[in-house]
């Protein structure tokens, strides 16, 4: 296993369980930049870790299942399942946030960290949103067909 491995398996066991924000915020270099289906492109440690607090604060006890994981040079690529119930508010890129839903969520996803110095100085996450909406009872019904 090599530093990238290790540093996303960190990011994993730092996000599901008992989130650790502070063990967050030691994996990221301070100007790494993060793209997610649901915050765009993020800039800065700071805000990368705003971005997962929210996250987990919305599925506070989240699992993650891998499916494949595999390490190419200095980048740690998962593909799993993410599962958990929604407990906490959900916020919107608005600003605006909707009330927990209470319904559990299990959403297929990939993410590509790439490592350097011991840091995540990149990180792309991709799954369906529309999905996770869905699931969450949040769709309005027409388009949840």
């Amino acid at each position: 296993m090599g530093e990238a491995r290790d540093v996303m398996d960190r990011l994993t066991d730092a996000v599901t369980g008992s989130p650790d924000l502070k063990a967050l915020a030691e994996i990221y270099a301070e100007d790494a930049v993060a793209i997610t289906p649901d915050g765009g492109e993020i800039h800065g440690r700071d805000h990368i870790v705003e971005y997962w607090r929210q996250m987990t604060d919305a599925v506070p006890e989240g699992t993650f299942e891998t499916v494949y994981a595999y390490e190419v040079g200095d980048t740690a690529i998962d593909e799993g399942f993410f599962s958990g119930k929604n407990t906490g508010p959900i916020q919107l890129s608005s600003g605006e946030s909707l009330p927990a839903t209470q319904k559990e969520v299990r959403i297929r996803g990939v993410d590509f960290a790439t490592v350097r110095d011991g840091r995540i100085v990149s990180y792309r996450l991709y799954f369906d949103q529309m999905e996770f909406l869905e699931q969450l009872g949040l769709l309005p019904d027409e388009l949840s067909a």
